[in-house]
């Protein structure tokens, strides 16, 4: 309770800067609302320029007028200039109004202010809007507003803290996490589509403004300004992606996945059951990915971040059938012995997790879901799941791999042997960003060194960029050569066509292979892991035979390939 109470009072503040931005806005609203229907009349200015405020970071500025008018004889004075009183740095509105009226107070001209027919003691110069304010403010309302009311809720609501001494999360650890108490797991959809929304609002309230700066900046011959209405575009982008996040969850609502076994086992099984919203069909298939990743806290002070890294991964078809909710999908992983256990305690910085990711194309709304969820090393098998159901699934995944195959390697012969070639520009994208992202980096550092004179800071950016630069355009070009001639095998790295390196043995060396997973891409949380495929000879000599091959089903797929291609049987460790 006292730590509630301590994280409440640090939470008000902030809470209570949101909510007064916030009547700031709904007012300036109302007010122009109200004014837009207020008389326009003939006043003369006895007073009017702006002031300047000079503060710590910047200075302000505040335009002021006092006036005289009448309305129906009556004789008035007034003295307000906008909507919104005080002073800002927010454009340029403030001096130029203020220019605009302390000249015309200069030249004797009358200027135009609306009156409030039905108080004439109310009226103002300029009842429009100023959006670029309007954003400014927003920006408190969203960051300060969203901390504090974020904080207030989620430390009120959360349960409270377990024993973590108590014996029985010994024995069952995962049930200290509350999302693990039965079989049945949620997904992270809702919590997505909130995060989706804050993101974008935080993101339009920050840039909601920029496009007015830029109008005015650009009327005053600065061009270049138009580059920050990049940022508006991004807002949209992002409200456009909370969109299609809530469209998501509207269609398919919660869509738990039912663990069997519970929690999910390594050395054993990982399944279960999906219950979707949606009329089953043969033409929809749906597509399951199991990670083993690690996630921890990179960096310290402000460059701190967490991050995640994939262990082990497969994927795998779920079988689908007509279920109670109209489409009911079943899967079922074999999961091998030796990989990390989930950690119930995710409020440390560094733990392991288990992530299953599902995801499917459909007409309409296509589905992706999340759910992090307990594994274990319990040994435990299926008890419910049908024995058809995951034999069909499997094999539908293995065909699904050996096809994919044919679009990792080549196969090609000649009168003495047979070749198998993994090509140039695979993952060509992510590598051609690489050498760009690098090489930005490394000229921005040789910017620093030149210009700048900032010897240490400038070498340090731009020896990085250089090394990510040269490491990916060596990617780029790199390509992979395995040469069967009667009983030798000889693997060639080559890049631009050049061989770089070249290892060989004799298939009556070869001893078993070995699976290795080398390459990885993230794209929020959902993973996907490469395996490269090594032979190892009987003095432990290794040799890569392939590469590129997509999770563990999809390297057992390229072993079997390679054993047919390449004619390799795993021995046993007795037969030497």
């Amino acid at each position: 309770m006292k730590g509630r109470i301590l994280i409440s009072l640090f939470a008000l503040p902030f809470a209570g800067v949101g909510a007064f931005m916030l009547y700031s806005i709904g007012s300036t609203l109302f007010d122009a609302s109200r004014m837009s229907g207020w008389q326009p009349v003939e006043a003369r200015l006895t007073n009017a320029g702006y002031t300047s405020h000079q503060g710590d970071d910047s200075d302000t500025y505040e335009a002021y007028a006092q006036y005289s008018y009448s309305w129906q004889g009556m004789a008035y004075t007034g003295d307000r200039v906008g909507l919104s009183g005080g002073g800002d740095n927010i454009g340029d509105y403030q001096q130029d109004i203020g220019r605009e009226l302390s000249a015309a107070l200069a030249s004797g001209n009358n200027i135009i202010v609306y009156v409030n027919q039905d108080d004439p003691r109310e009226a103002v110069i300029d009842r429009g809007v100023r959006w670029g304010l309007i954003g400014f403010k927003s920006i408190f309302v969203f960051v300060f507003g969203g901390v504090g009311v974020g904080l207030l809720i989620a430390i009120w609501s959360a349960p409270k803290e377990k024993d973590k001494d108590d014996p029985r999360y010994t024995a069952e650890p995962w049930l200290l996490n509350n999302d693990w108490q039965t079989a049945s797991i949620t997904s992270d959809s809702k919590m997505a589509m909130w995060g989706a929304w804050m993101f974008a609002g935080f993101w339009n309230a920050i840039s909601s403004f920029t496009p007015f700066i830029a109008w005015e900046e650009v009327n005053d011959g600065n061009y270049i300004a138009l580059v920050a209405l990049l940022f508006p575009l991004i807002g949209i982008g992002l409200l456009v992606w909370a969109i299609r996040q809530t469209r998501e969850w509207l269609r398919f609502g919660r869509t738990p996945v039912v663990l069997d076994p519970f929690p999910g086992a390594i050395g054993g099984h990982v399944g279960g059951t999906i219950d979707i919203a949606l009329p089953h069909s043969s033409a929809n298939t749906f597509m399951l990915t199991l990670t083993n990743a690690q996630s921890y806290v990179s960096g310290s002070g402000k460059n701190r971040s967490r991050r995640e890294n994939a262990l082990w991964q497969d994927e795998s078809l779920a079988f689908a059938e007509t279920g109670p909710k109209g489409t009911r999908l079943s899967f079922r992983f074999d999961v091998p012995d030796g990989l990390a256990e989930s950690d119930a305690d995710t409020s440390t910085d560094s733990y392991k997790l288990w992530r299953l990711n599902l995801r499917a194309e459909l007409d309409g709304t296509n589905l992706n879901r999340s759910f992090e969820i307990p594994v274990y090393a319990t040994g435990e098998t299926s008890k419910h799941l049908s024995a058809r159901a995951a034999s069909v699934a499997m094999s539908s995944q293995a065909a699904i791999h050996d096809d994919a195959i044919r679009d990792v390697v080549e196969v090609s012969y000649d009168g003495v042997g047979k070749k198998l070639s993994y090509s140039m520009f695979r993952f060509w994208w992510s590598n051609l960003a690489g050498t760009v992202i690098g090489a930005t980096f490394a000229a921005i550092g040789g910017w620093l060194i030149i210009e700048e004179g900032q010897t240490i800071f400038g070498g340090i950016f731009g020896s990085v960029g250089l090394i990510v630069a040269l490491s990916a355009l060596y990617m780029l070009f790199r390509s992979l050569e395995v040469v069967q001639e009667g009983d030798r095998i000889r693997s060639i790295t080559r890049w631009l066509g050049l061989p770089v390196r070249t290892r060989e043995l004799r298939r009556s060396e070869f001893y078993r292979f070995e699976k290795e997973a080398n390459r990885q891409t993230q794209a929020g949380n959902s993973h996907v892991m490469y395996y490269k495929i090594t032979a190892i000879a009987r003095d432990a000599r290794e040799i890569v035979l392939g590469e590129g091959f997509r999770g563990a089903s999809g390297a057992d797929a390229g072993v079997r390939f390679l054993e047919r291609e390449l004619g390799l049987e795993e021995q046993d460790a007795s037969s030497f």
